[in-house]
């Protein structure tokens, strides 16, 4: 299937890379933690058929610069930058879907530029680790994560799958995350697990402003329906959709399902301004 070129712009002196697909309302997809741009491979094909599909790199990801030690921004002012270097302002302003990881990046990112989304689509989220669950599971996962970035990929990466799919999903579905896991940088997952992995983002969701959807999979094991049962219950006229048979990758494990509600909400969602999706 392959995915388009990587591109490339300046953010406040960062190189940010992403892909571009399609034509129509823009739809930026932000990736979970290990994870680059290429893991939405599938949704760039499909989506591009209706909308402008963007998926980056997160810093420290992909072809994306790591963040400096002196880092004094957010994630989601980087994310704004980006938007505003593509020209995604105004009416012009894209759906933002953050699974997992990149749900607390559109989560930081309407914390502080609240207009920045049309609207939101939440996959697999949490109101970031601290946000959603306990201390001490809070606490496991952080120290899991430091503990693996002085191991080998091929190492961690058979402990992440059962985590991150049912028993269902196919060896290619695996394959597919293996080989992009394989590539993470321990410097740059540093940075971003020092960043984000104790953020708490439950003062944000009273405040959110925009539609937003709640994407879970019923079986995941990650972050389960009662996480997003809680976020519901704190962002304002959220609504929920729970794909059924699916782990925490639900887009990859079933991407038809994924891909319908996302395509719906999108389209539920046109702005005034883009009668015609442009």
């Amino acid at each position: 299937m392959g995915v388009p070129e990587l591109q490339g712009v300046n953010v406040g002196g960062l190189t940010i890379a992403y892909r571009r697909a399609g034509t129509g309302a823009p739809l930026v997809l932000l990736h979970g933690a290990y994870e680059d741009s290429r893991i939405w491979e599938r949704q760039l094909a499909d989506l591009s058929d209706e909308f402008t599909v963007i998926a980056w790199d997160a810093p420290g990801c992909g072809g994306s610069d790591d963040l400096p030690p002196d880092f004094a921004g957010s994630l989601g002012l980087v994310l704004d930058g980006l938007l505003a270097a593509l020209g995604l302002t105004g009416e012009r302003r894209p759906h933002v879907l953050g699974l997992s990881f990149g749900s607390t990046v559109a989560l930081d990112l309407v914390g502080v530029a609240p207009q920045a989304a049309q609207t939101l689509i939440l996959a697999s989220a949490y109101a970031g680790w601290a946000g959603s669950l306990p201390p001490e599971e809070v606490d496991r996962r952080y120290a899991q994560v430091l503990a693996e970035l002085d191991r080998p990929a091929t190492e961690i990466i058979p402990a992440w799958l059962p985590t991150l799919f049912t028993e269902r999903a196919t060896p290619a579905m695996c394959d597919l995350v293996s080989r992009v896991m394989a590539d993470f940088r321990p410097s740059g997952m540093r940075a971003l697990l020092e960043l984000a992995g104790r953020a708490d983002y439950r003062p944000v969701l009273p405040t959110i402003s925009v539609p937003t959807l709640l994407l879970y999979g019923s079986e995941d094991a990650r972050s389960p329906v009662s996480v997003g049962e809680a976020l519901r219950a704190q962002i304002p006229g959220a609504a929920l959709e729970v794909l059924p048979g699916v782990g925490h990758l639900s887009f990859i494990e079933d991407p038809h399902a994924f891909d319908g509600a996302v395509r719906r909400w999108v389209r539920a969602h046109l702005g005034a301004s883009q009668p015609d999706g442009r």
